[in-house]
């Protein structure tokens, strides 16, 4: 085991971090997973070139709580580092002068980081005791372990770890056991490694059961790895401004407008912000404004001093208010860069309500360009979605702009339903909705168009904000049924005559790869189609949403879930129950009834036994009772589905009900095809 002191000049050296290296402490994770990354990326540069024949294996970084033990653990599969390794870069703090550097910074140590590298350092901000545990990747080495409790002391000695890459072990101290809190480290994770190049693991991925929440064995990858000045503005023209952009940016296609940013109170801020046609493969893309000290390239790691949904824009920022020597923590946490941030999300707020104000058709010509843009600023920034609220725009089916007010007004007369709740109809396909949106209107219903990418969260936000509004697409249910109004008409249907339609349209109904499909019975207009199909608002909202969201990605996995609506006041329906009646009524009650009977005897001899175990003699009953039940069902279906079989006027309605969702396809469409020949 070596012993030994960390080659520093000065012993209050861990004091410096404690209290002045940062000054937000939840920046030690961002360190400890950036230096993670970097171990990984350097892992898989030396595979490209050669330097590294072994396998990879899964290059991710994971982050580990351990309540129970106190700890927090940052573990990579990177390059790993040998024990001379760690004696250089860990226990020599390689800086030169360092009392006379910290005498000179203790009151502003801001700038440390930038210089000096001491990002493994933040650990001892939260922690009473650092351990790390390595295994570098080169060949013949041995795993080392070191260790140090925030004094200048540590020992070091072989380690036990048996793959490739490091472990920083913390053990928080009494004062920071927020950091053992799951939900605080996935959303500081989400706050800093969102787009980090290396899948950065914490916790598990969570589905509701039994009424909860509950873990699963799935691994939760918190980050997208792939994801997507001077002068005065009277003194510029257009062009003056457009040949700007492009120098900045060449060959890109002018930008829609622009805002210039001129303020000298309670800071000194100069800039121009463009807003580019934002491409319909939507990604947030960082390093596109560039942040300028007195016209000197500081930065273009701009968050903190724009808001995270202003990543949109291109431009430049300039003020000599921000120095030229930051941490890479100094801009989220210094209190006049977050002044900077407020002003630029009230000034860009305003220009565009100025903007609509003043050429409200220009506004909308604009509108599909920059709406990506005004809803993800919504999204994500309380006081934007505030100001936004007079001018976001919502846009038909029919190419009309409304505000929410003027929308609300259209609407409110004929699509508040019985409860009260103003309905707004919305598609996110007009081609393969059509029949949904034809519908709604010919009741005089107006269909929103919401095909955006943020729409399926954009709506939920509106929803949340609006008055007793609720968004549903149009074709997640009967039109009679979208909105719901008094006096609907009730199913008649016997329960017999119920379960013989169920089975004969279940058994017909085409086998459609991650999806599944529950037959309902509405009495609609027999103006209105025999069957069709819905999707559940919720399900298809929350897999919306799991698209761009990897956190929801249990739900993409999900099977899409579809109800086959069977109008029963149709004149074809009326027909094939008439007819399914006629053949089977007399076959199939028998077997209802005995199914209806055994089900009956069961349940009384549960009963009976009051929640107690069953005798062995009731046990075997049941049993036998159960073995009846299923065969008589067996039986049951195979009659009404063998029966089915010879109705091509069921399989014909339905496989007419799947084109128009566009669900049939291959086979089974040369097939329908077929059959209306034959038909015809």
């Amino acid at each position: 085991m070596q012993k030994g002191t960390i080659g520093v000049t000065t012993e209050n050296i861990f004091p410096v971090i404690k209290k002045f290296l940062y000054s937000d402490h939840e920046i030690f994770l961002r360190e400890l997973v950036s230096n993670a990354v970097d171990a990984t990326q350097k892992m898989r540069t030396l595979a490209s070139f050669g330097e590294f024949k072994g396998e990879l294996g899964e290059l991710n970084v994971k982050v580990t709580i351990d309540k129970k033990a106190g700890t927090l653990t940052v573990s990579d599969h990177g390059i790993g580092m040998t024990a001379e390794d760690i004696d250089k870069y860990i226990n020599q703090i390689a800086f030169s002068g360092a009392e006379e550097f910290l005498a000179k910074y203790k009151d502003n140590a801001n700038a440390i980081i930038g210089h000096f590298g001491l990002g493994f350092y933040s650990a001892f901000m939260v922690a009473k005791k650092v351990v790390i545990n390595s295994l570098s990747y080169k060949e013949g080495a041995e795993p080392v372990r070191w260790e140090c409790d925030g004094s200048p002391e540590y020992e070091m000695s072989k380690g036990d770890r048996t793959t490739r890459g490091t472990d920083i072990i913390l053990y928080i101290d009494d004062d920071n056991k927020e950091f053992l809190d799951q939900a605080r480290i996935d959303t500081l994770l989400k706050k800093y490694c969102r787009f980090l190049p290396v899948p950065v693991i914490s916790g598990k991925e969570q589905e509701w059961k039994d009424g909860k929440m509950v873990d699963t064995d799935r691994d939760k990858v918190i980050n997208n790895t792939e994801p997507q000045w001077t002068k005065k503005p009277s003194e510029l023209t257009d062009k003056d401004y457009l040949d700007f952009y492009h120098e900045l940016y060449p060959g890109q296609e002018d930008p829609l407008f622009w805002i210039h940013l001129n303020v000298d109170y309670p800071f000194t801020l100069t800039g121009i912000l463009f807003f580019p046609k934002i491409k319909n493969n939507f990604e947030i893309t960082k390093n596109r404004i560039q942040l300028y000290s007195n016209q000197v390239f500081v930065t273009d790691s701009v968050e903190g001093v724009v808001p995270e949904f202003m990543m949109l824009l291109q431009g430049v920022i300039d003020s000599p208010d921000i120095p030229l020597n930051v941490s890479r923590s100094y801009l989220q946490s210094d209190t006049a860069v977050k002044k900077i941030s407020t002003y630029i999300t009230k000034k860009v707020a305003s220009r565009l309500e100025d903007i609509f104000k003043a050429d409200r058709a220009e506004f909308e010509k604009k509108w599909d360009d920059i709406k990506i843009f005004i809803e993800y600023g919504m999204l994500t920034d309380d006081k934007f979605r505030d100001a936004a609220m007079k001018f976001v725009l919502l846009k038909d089916t029919e190419g009309r702009y409304f505000t929410l007010d003027e929308y609300k007004t259209l609407v409110e007369a004929s699509q508040t339903d019985k409860d009260g709740n103003i309905v707004y109809l919305y598609t996110t396909d007009p081609v393969a909705q059509f029949n949904y949106i034809k519908a709604a209107t010919d009741r005089g219903y107006d269909v929103l168009l919401m095909d955006g990418q943020l729409d399926s969260h954009f709506v939920g936000m509106l929803e949340s904000k609006l008055d007793k509004t609720t968004f549903v697409r149009v074709d997640s249910d009967v039109i009679d049924n979208l909105i719901r109004k008094d006096g609907r008409k009730d199913v008649d249907l016997s329960a017999l005559q119920r379960n013989i339609l169920t089975t004969v349209f279940k058994s017909q109904t085409l086998e459609v790869d991650k999806a599944q499909f529950l037959v309902s019975f509405e009495a609609l207009s027999d103006k209105s189609q025999p069957i069709v199909i819905t999707q559940n608002e919720y399900m298809r909202r929350m897999k919306d949403m799991a698209a761009l969201q990897p956190g929801m990605s249990f739900y993409g996995e999900l099977p899409d879930s579809y109800s086959l609506v069977v109008n029963t006041e149709h004149p074809l329906i009326v027909k094939i129950k008439d007819a399914a009646s006629a053949a089977l009524d007399n076959q199939v009650k028998p077997l209802a009834d005995k199914i209806e009977a055994d089900n009956a005897e069961i349940t009384k001899i549960r009963d009976a036994a009051k929640g107690k175990a069953l005798s062995a003699e009731d046990d075997q009953k049941v049993k036998d009772l159960e073995k009846a039940v299923g065969e008589a069902r067996d039986n049951e279906t195979k009659i009404i589905s063998d029966y089915a079989k010879t109705q091509p006027l069921v399989k014909q309605l339905i496989d007419l009900a799947l084109l128009g969702n566009g669900l049939l396809k291959g086979e089974a469409l040369s097939s329908f095809i077929d059959r209306s020949i034959s038909l015809l």
